[in-house]
């Protein structure tokens, strides 16, 4: 299938390959999930093949290891690489100082382990992932199936008393089964509608009986590639400040990313 891609595509294959470039032989690097994540896995095993690039990936879920494998990376456990030189995902939404919103793909739990054991970690994402306060996506909550329904009912009484807009917490489905993660756990969404203090939510969160981990990343996000519509991107690092925008780069594309979707 050829053809232009579509904006959305377009930014992220942009953001995609702006951080495949940070890829360096004899890395380990980690690998997110996402419909984003899979375009940067796609964008590495294309310079496998023409470069020679020789990298050690850590998948975060069992999606991404198969596409990573299915491309020609080396997929190894975190427990065997044990530290990372660069782990690169996507986020759901992010805001000015670096906090995101992830687990919309399920994979929240591994995502945040595999993210703070990297020496940096890069986020991807389309203009749209960008907002001013966090909350409108639906903050995703891993949690034991054991008492479920009373975590969720200590969630919803608990988020009566921060500084949020809501207070739902709605079981993830899959068809009319629950939702099941690659750790056995299920997830619950929160909509909260706004997130006023990101930090205070994400250590009160993990403090519920029977929540596993919460998708507020706090801390750990090091660098932003945000890609355009027109093939652009932008790159914003929280340690040195650097500001840099470079591109377009894509235009008309054979749509080799036609199988990637949400």
């Amino acid at each position: 299938m050829t053809g232009q891609l579509p904006p959305i595509d377009i930014a992220k294959h942009a953001a995609a390959k702006a951080a495949s470039a940070l890829v360096e032989t004899g890395m380990k690097v980690g690998l997110g999930t996402g419909s984003t994540a899979a375009f940067l896995v796609k964008c590495i095993g294309e310079r496998i093949a023409s470069e020679g690039l020789d990298i050690t990936g850590v998948a975060t879920s069992t999606a991404t290891a198969k596409l990573a494998t299915d491309v020609g990376i080396k997929i190894t456990t975190l427990d065997e690489a044990r530290w990372l030189d660069l782990t690169i995902d996507g986020a759901d939404e992010y805001d000015a100082d670096f906090n995101l919103i992830k687990g919309g793909g399920g994979a929240l739990l591994q995502e945040k382990i595999v993210a703070t054991a990297s020496d940096r970690m890069v986020v991807i994402a389309d203009a749209t992932k960008k907002v001013d306060t966090l909350g409108a996506f639906p903050l995703p909550v891993e949690v034991l199936g054991f008492g479920m329904k009373t975590t969720q009912m200590l969630l919803e009484e608990m988020l009566e008393g921060l500084d949020v807009m809501g207070n739902r917490a709605v079981p993830r489905m899959k068809g009319e089964a629950l939702f099941v993660t690659d750790e056995g756990n299920h997830i619950l969404d929160l909509h909260v509608g706004r997130i006023g203090n990101a930090r205070q939510l994400a250590l009160v969160l993990n403090q519920v009986p029977g929540v596993v981990e919460n998708g507020l990343f706090i801390d750990i996000c090091d660098l932003i590639i945000t890609g355009h519509g027109d093939g652009s991107v932008e790159t914003r690092d929280i340690n040195s400040g650097d500001q840099t925008k470079s591109g377009p780069e894509l235009a008309e594309h054979d749509n080799v990313f036609a199988d990637i979707s949400e």
